[in-house]
């Protein structure tokens, strides 16, 4: 365009941004695309538009996907707050990895309700799965999850590979008492109750506890639910052990999220951090002497995962980090730190399709 739209032109804009994703990213045939556009334009008045849309599309259709091409896709679709925060934790070179990772449309992971490793290859076959080395199931082919084989029979629930590893640092439960905060969307919930674990799951939001107990319910497992605030609410007993998956600015889920670098800002760290310390430290009365307590959140952010656990650790000398070592968690050994906790990047994994982004720290109460 010689001069661009006026200001307060919003309905153009927005119909020349449809027919530019149309032309330059979907693929959409040319004519259909630049057709439909201009129609749009006119139902939607901006008919006076009309010629400049049908021109400009025109242009787009024969030159759009060569400037696209040129293009620095991974650091245009990456905000300046978080490439300058993940050059800093990370190095550049990890960055760029980082934001390419999160250009790929991601995969469909499945825990399934039963560990047998025979069951995870015959469920394999029917999901058209590989099994991780984590041992969950991964789909690269998308789908209608509830159209899927075993959905409705309680065979499985949707959770990314990194998600699983939290509850997986408990180690053994069975016959343990649990306590999962914050507990939404409840996987690590059914990944406990199928361990064996007695699970109480706390969690702020009634609708979304009642989410837990639906799925729960499909997939013929147990649990407490408690509606409650986990920064005032203690259980009536301390529990032999305590999963802390708290909420955050979620940057390790950019990759299912697109829209999520550009809703947030640096702006909000501060009250999440905030937020984050004080559900560890009303959690540290929750566990038992010799107990376990595991702090994770799916966020890229270190003033979020290595800062949070460091000001809990030095204002409660109750506690220790208990570092992970190799084979703590089955194929977990690749992501693990230099200080025994675990850091999963989108970028790892990306022969198989990435995971997502999670730091999770192992706490051991003094016995």
């Amino acid at each position: 365009m010689s001069r661009p739209l006026p200001g307060a032109a919003h309905t153009p804009r927005n119909i020349l941004r449809l027919g530019a994703a149309q032309l330059v990213f979907l693929e959409t045939p040319p004519h259909a695309a630049v057709n439909e556009t201009v129609a749009l334009a006119a139902a939607r008045g901006a008919e006076r538009f009309k010629g400049l849309v049908n021109a400009v599309l025109r242009r787009l259709a024969a030159k759009g996907k060569a400037r696209a091409s040129a293009q620095d896709a991974p650091r245009l679709n990456t905000p300046d707050w978080l490439w300058k925060s993940w050059s800093a934790a990370y190095g550049e070179a990890v960055a760029r990895r980082i934001a390419e990772a999160h250009l790929a449309e991601p995969p469909l992971d499945f825990s399934l309700r039963a560990g047998d490793p025979a069951e995870a290859e015959a469920w394999a076959a029917r999901l058209e799965a590989e099994i991780l080395p984590t041992g969950l199931l991964r789909r690269k082919a998308g789908g209608i999850v509830p159209e899927l084989p075993g959905y409705a029979d309680g065979a499985w629930w949707i959770q990314d590979a990194a998600a699983a590893l939290p509850a997986r640092l408990l180690g053994a439960v069975s016959g343990k008492r649990v306590i999962d905060l914050c507990a939404a969307p409840g996987g690590k919930t059914a990944q406990l109750a199928a361990a064996g674990a007695t699970v109480t799951a706390v969690e702020l939001s009634k609708p979304r506890l009642s989410r837990i107990g639906e799925n729960l319910a499909r997939l013929m497992l147990k649990a407490e639910l408690v509606a409650a605030d986990a920064t005032t609410w203690r259980p009536a007993a301390p529990a032999d052990a305590v999963l802390l998956d708290a909420p955050c600015s979620a940057t390790g889920t950019i990759r299912r999220h697109p829209d999520l670098p550009w809703r947030k800002s640096a702006k909000n760290l501060p009250a999440l951090c905030a937020a984050q310390q004080r559900l560890l430290a009303n959690t540290a009365s929750m566990v038992k002497p010799g107990g376990c307590l595991v702090y994770a959140v799916c966020s890229l952010q270190p003033e979020e995962g290595p800062a949070v656990v460091a000001r809990f650790l030095d204002a409660n000398d109750r506690f220790a980090l208990e570092p992970v070592a190799a084979g703590d968690v089955k194929g977990a050994d690749d992501f693990i730190a230099g200080d025994g906790t675990l850091r999963s990047l989108p970028c790892h994994w990306s022969e198989r399709g990435g995971i997502d982004g999670f730091y999770i720290a192992r706490l051991r109460a003094r016995g």
